[in-house]
């Protein structure tokens, strides 16, 4: 895919009239082409002609970003120097979007394009109207090559680029070798879903790099099922398993995308019990689209745009109602549930539908109803359950093996199609394969696991450092942290403010920072840290900094249930006295009324671990761990309650702040 919609030397574009330029961008630009858009190029070139007529180098306009699902005005590559130039025309401030948005696109050239790793990257924010001023230049704290963005107007940039050259060093980059670089991004679930929604494939938006198993292969894999179950009249139900941050739900919502096209016969519906991630992206995907049609001079409603959101994504729950009141079979031939092994037990069901539904004699799990909701089709269905190892997290959750089980019971002639690795503790607590060792039509099939996580691409052993963390096992930890200190910095502290400092200090542009704690962490109130207080999801993970209710603000902070199947790129894990070590192995408490009680009950300790794996992988490019000292006049604070966790801590080697 060519990643621009105009290329050339500087010197033949000198050449070039304006004509002719902006002739082959209209030729590649892929949507209506709008007389604002080509008054915009018309002025960026007149400014770049007046400014670039003594460099060597090569030019590229609309420069792609997938992850983002935007295009850079302009890059610039002059000696050893890539420019990332956006233009603002007709503003006379810099507004703080528009800088972090041209800082957002030089970190994702600096973290995911691989030609522009190792060289230094300048951006430049141009607002066309802006007053004479010095510019200052300068490299940020983090040693990898990336300039503070630098503002400027049409006047002074030729001075801005020559002063940035003389910053440099380096050999020259050969403009045609970083144009054909690799680009392997890993973008957030939200980042994902407004790229498929604006039909990006997952190998745009995806690594492919040979550490990981390729997405799009996983993908492929299960199209393929998609395919053979309808041509062959079978019912199939494959398991996607993968570690913490792997890909699993972006695999499930490129699926969903791919057959959304009514007309094939094979539409497909993305299911999930998370009401935080489906109201987070509902909402990010109407907002793209609204604001995308605004920019293109489209009035569209938001309501509209929400309505065919919703096709694409929808709560679980809501499905399943659906079933219950109509007995016919739904719509979608083909249903992705994510976060499959959340699905309530027999008992939890049970008590749900005579409690909420009045419906006093239901007999079937929460799998078993969603399997025979899709089994009421009589030519051929599919089910995709997405599965995360070792992450229920809820009361009733029957991770993976109730799926396995119903079948056994109820549905014989469904094709099981699986990972291997299904042995692993976390599935079934290693026995999802024992369960089905006598059952006929079960195929295994390696692309259905994913072994490497895509949300911390600084380090890919993160999910195996939090395992071995929390299962004890320090050796293993001091090992995994070794792989991953370098690329993904781990600090711990004992005071709050350090931590909170630390992520505003280590993230840039809009890369997204927040405090996550334990729904259980009820003694962080002198620390103003309140987990009974609301808080709003959308709000938390999409407002701006400027917003009171967003992460940015350090003063809401995120539970497990908010933030499963969600990420930061920096976060400030807070840890209380739910989850403590003492003598050599994990205790667990919560509070009630005025003290803290043991947890007895083997099910509920496992909840409580499995908080503390998803508050610790939740973010892509480092964290901060707070283990509060605690107060010896406060027996709910008593230090004890924390000393152990934290000295457990730095014995693994994490930095202290």
């Amino acid at each position: 895919m060519q990643r621009y919609y105009y290329s050339n030397s500087i010197s033949f574009f000198l050449k070039s009239s304006s004509i002719e330029i902006i002739g082959e961008l209209a030729q590649n630009n892929e949507f209506t082409l709008e007389q604002s858009q080509k008054n915009a190029w018309n002025i960026q070139i007149d400014i770049l002609k007046e400014s670039l007529n003594s460099f060597e180098g090569s030019i590229f306009f609309e420069y792609s970003i997938p992850r983002m699902g935007r295009r850079i005005d302009v890059v610039l590559i002059i000696e050893n120097v890539i420019f990332v130039l956006e233009f603002k025309v007709g503003e006379k401030e810099f507004l703080l979007n528009a800088i972090d948005q041209v800082w957002d696109y030089s970190l994702d050239l600096k973290n995911f394009h691989e030609t522009s790793h190792k060289h230094l990257i300048a951006p430049i924010l141009i607002a066309t109207e802006a007053k004479d001023f010095k510019s200052t230049i300068s490299k940020t704290p983090h040693n990898d090559n990336l300039l503070y963005p630098i503002k400027t107007n049409p006047k002074l940039l030729r001075e801005v680029i020559e002063n940035v050259l003389h910053f440099s060093e380096g050999e020259s980059i050969v403009s045609d070798n970083w144009a054909t670089g690799k680009y392997s991004p890993t973008p957030t679930i939200i980042e994902a879903a407004i790229a498929l929604f604006n039909n990006h494939s997952v190998s745009d938006i995806s690594r492919s790099d040979a550490s990981a198993t390729n997405l799009a292969e996983t993908s492929n894999t299960i199209s393929e099922l998609i395919n053979k179950a309808k041509s062959n009249n079978e019912k199939i139900i494959c398991f996607v398993t993968g570690v913490p941050g792997a890909g699993k739900t972006l695999v499930g919502l490129d699926i969903a995308n791919k057959h959304l096209d009514k007309e094939l016969g094979t539409a497909s519906v993305f299911l999930s019990g998370n009401g935080p991630l489906v109201n987070i992206l509902r909402e990010a995907l109407t907002r793209d689209k609204v604001n995308r049609e605004k920019e293109i001079g489209n009035k569209i409603k938001k309501g509209e745009v929400f309505s065919s959101v919703k096709t694409f994504i929808q709560n679980v729950h809501h499905f399943r109602d659906d079933c219950l009141n109509n007995f016919n079979p739904p719509f979608e031939h083909v249903a992705i549930f994510d976060e499959a092994q959340r699905a309530w037990d027999l008992q939890q069901t049970v008590n749900f539908m005579k409690q909420k539904k009045n419906i006093p004699d239901f007999t079937k799990s929460e799998p078993e109803f969603l399997i025979s909701c899709l089994d009421r089709h009589k030519d051929w269905a599919v089910i995709v359950c997405l599965v995360g190892g070792g992450q229920e997290i809820y009361i009733g959750e029957a991770g993976i093996s109730e799926w396995i089980e119903s079948l056994n019971r109820s549905y014989p002639d469904w094709c099981i199609y699986i990972s291997p690795k299904l042995t692993d503790s976390e599935y079934a607590t290693g026995n999802a394969l024992k369960l089905i060792k006598n059952r006929k039509r079960v195929y295994f099939q390696n692309e259905l696991h994913l072994s490497v996580s895509m949300r911390s691409f600084r380090a890919v052993h993160l999910s195996h450092l939090i395992k071995s963390l929390l299962d004890i096992d320090i050796k293993e930890a001091r090992k995994n942290f070794e792989l991953v200190k370098d690329k993904y910095p781990i600090v711990l502290t004992r005071d709050l403010n350090k931590g909170k400092k630390w992520l505003k200090d280590k993230a840039r542009g809009s890369e997204r920072y927040g405090i996550v704690v334990s729904s259980q962490a009820q003694r962080l109130k002198p620390h103003a840290i309140d987990v009974k207080s609301p808080m709003n999801p959308i709000h938390w993970f999409l407002a701006g900094k400027e917003d009171v209710r967003s992460s940015y603000y350090l003063e809401d902070v995120a539970t497990e249930f908010h933030i499963q199947g969600l990420e930061l790129d920096w976060s400030c894990v807070t840890w209380d006295g739910d989850f403590r070590f003492n003598n050599k192995s994990w205790k667990t408490f919560s509070f009630v009324g005025d003290k803290w009680h043991n947890i007895k009950k083997e099910e509920r300790k496992k909840y409580l671990k499995n908080a503390y794996r998803v508050l610790l992988t939740r973010a892509r490019q480092g964290m901060a761990i707070v283990v509060p000292e605690g107060n010896s006049e406060d027996p709910t604070r008593n230090p004890e309650f924390y000393d152990g966790t934290y000295e457990y801590l730095r014995e693994i080697g994490f930095e202290v702040m």
